[in-house]
């Protein structure tokens, strides 16, 4: 930016680091440009995608993007949906299954698979090719799906869980990265919205189907509903998606994969069972606390020696990256570990059933759905996104805040009001922090890159509910002893009470569980909006750097070689270049 002007500016150092890739001297452009054969215009229904070998780039039409989204669609609907899906069931699977001791291990098994796999899969699809890669993964998704729902007991239903998680990693990071392969950044946003609007449908949706399934059919079609969408998911993108293979001589990081998966299990281990299945200073925590510690150092170890690391290091030094995966793991701590608590508000506080429940969520998700899309919309045409994080950060710290507020006597609209303030700050952070770390590495890597974001998102989210939800725990049994005495209070906190179950108890019991539960919640959402003020913090610490979008036209090329010939920058304004301090000939002012 020139200070004295208040223009962009671009010198060819910028030039290549906004590229992604080294760039040629402006020169050698405008010479080549002279002598290759000139490019078919591009219509206004078309989309000039980066090969992801790094080829030339081709023209896509808007359809065969659109065809290719919606297989992408809804193979990352069906990772959504399932745990929404599940949440309504697991009451029923649990009377039929039994292992009520077992029963968190169903999702953390879930979340914990997912985690492990999203960087292997991530680099199978940069090693592999990503469309394979990414249909694989759906088949694994769906081999699990079906085996859980033929689970016979609460042993073989977590193991099929974790099958099921380890073919979820791949649909998240798989579909962001295809998305990165099949339109330039500047493009981006409009596809990325459309995709942040498929988190909206799963939590709404989710919630409401499974409670239909297990009330109308069984619990089992929670798990049989996801093999029908996988199958359409498949035929779609075998027969619309078309993508440049990648070479076979691989080389796959088994060793910091295992790594991972135990610095990973151990953390979420400590945080589930510290302060609840033992005692922080008990020898069972400090023990996983110093396997998490050894673990995660030899892991930086062995990536650092290996030729094709799972979690490439170099990725972190890239501009942006670093904060912007910060945020993205703040934004996930945040955002799952306190989202889980609001069903549980609304059933046993404000008096809502299982499925109304889901309707509650509706403004959460509508504030979610809007400003993905206009977030996406915003940073096609203006190629701009820090103002995004930053707006998304303080709306997502100040809806967290505002739910701490919450009694029991808050009304379901004061309530929803605070769930739409959280959901603006949601929309905007979600899919915005994904570009920006796309952006910030080369497309060779784009597919680690995505991994690592979805894989501390991921991360962030189990700990968030593991934490959150131990100090939920202590509060609500914390008030219980308060009100009803220790011997009352543990007997009522340590039983599976449900809403239902909840008006046949004294008026007494009833207010002091509605209280206890309340004190849970509020604190939970207390802690969280203490994360979401450190994210506020990452988010102005993102640069605004150029997103990779289409070349420069010719004349505007040969303007910035006349730049670079005499040291000057070059300021684009509208379609003109003015070389130096030159006056411009058109208002309108962008950045190449």
């Amino acid at each position: 930016m020139n200070e004295g002007t208040g223009r962009a500016t671009t010198t060819p150092g910028d030039v290549e680091r906004a590229g992604g890739h080294r760039a040629e001297p402006a020169a050698a452009v405008v010479e080549r440009q002279a002598v290759e054969p000139q490019q078919a215009p591009r219509h206004a229904g078309t989309v000039t995608a980066p090969d992801a070998s790094g080829d030339e780039d081709r023209t896509r039409t808007k359809r065969e993007i659109y065809t290719v989204l919606s297989g992408l669609m809804i193979a990352m609907l069906l990772a959504m949906l399932d745990n929404m899906i599940v949440g309504t069931a697991m009451p029923t699977i649990v009377g039929e299954l039994g292992g009520l001791e077992h029963l968190s291990w169903v999702v953390t098994a879930y979340a914990l698979a997912t985690a492990v796999a999203t960087p292997v899969w991530a680099k199978l699809g940069d090693l592999f090719g990503r469309k394979g890669v990414f249909m694989i993964s759906i088949v694994v998704f769906l081999a699990g799906s079906a085996m859980s729902g033929l689970a016979q007991n609460m042993g073989e239903l977590i193991a099929f869980r974790g099958i099921q998680g380890l073919g979820a990693g791949g649909l998240m990071v798989g579909a962001m990265a295809i998305i990165g392969d099949l339109v330039p950044p500047r493009e981006r946003g409009r596809y990325q919205g459309m995709m942040a609007a498929v988190m909206p449908i799963a939590f709404v949706g989710g919630p409401l189907l499974g409670g239909f399934l297990t009330d109308n059919l069984s619990w089992r079609w929670a798990f049989y509903i996801n093999i029908p969408l996988g199958v359409i998911a498949l035929v779609v993108i075998w027969f619309t998606m078309k993508l440049p293979g990648r070479r076979a001589q691989v080389s796959i990081d088994w060793t910091g994969a295992g790594l991972l998966a135990v610095a990973v299990s151990a953390l979420t281990l400590l945080t589930s069972w510290g302060g609840s299945q033992y005692a922080w200073g008990s020898w069972q925590i400090i023990g996983l606390g110093v396997l998490t510690v050894v673990a995660t150092v030899w892991f930086i170890r062995v990536e650092r020696r290996v030729a094709e690391p799972i979690l490439p290091l170099a990725l972190f030094t890239a501009p942006n990256f670093t904060p912007a995966v910060a945020l993205t793991f703040l934004t996930g701590f945040a955002m799952f570990g306190a989202v889980t608590f609001l069903p549980q508000y609304q059933q046993i506080v404000q008096g809502a059933s299982a499925t109304s429940s889901g309707l509650l969520l509706l403004p959460l998700m509508a504030g979610m759905l809007v400003t993905s899309l206009v977030g996406g919309q915003f940073v096609t045409r203006t190629g701009r996104y820090r103002v995004l994080l930053i707006l998304g950060s303080f709306a997502m710290a100040a809806g967290l805040g505002l739910l701490s507020l919450m009694n029991v006597g808050t009304t379901q609209l004061t309530s929803s009001l605070f769930m739409v303030v959280l959901g603006v700050g949601m929309g905007f952070l979600m899919q915005t922090t994904m570009l920006v770390v796309q952006n910030s590495v080369e497309r060779k890597d784009m597919g680690a890159a995505s991994g690592a974001a979805t894989l501390f998102r991921t991360i962030g989210g189990s700990l968030g509910v593991s934490l959150l939800g131990t100090l939920y725990a202590q509060h609500l049994q914390s008030s219980l002893t308060g009100s009803l005495g220790a011997a009352a209070g543990a007997q009522v906190s340590g039983g599976q009470l449900t809403p239902a179950m909840l008006g046949s108890l004294p008026a007494q019991v009833q207010d002091a569980f509605r209280a206890a539960v309340t004190s849970g919640v509020s604190t939970a959402f207390l802690w969280a909006a203490a994360v979401a003020l450190v994210a506020i913090v990452a988010a102005f610490v993102i640069r605004e750097v150029t997103l990779r979008g289409s070349a420069p036209a010719a004349p505007v090329a040969a303007e910035q070689a006349a730049a670079a010939a005499v040291g000057a920058p070059a300021t684009v304004e509208g379609d003109a270049v003015t070389v130096g301090a030159g006056e411009p000939r058109h208002s309108q002012s962008r950045t190449i």
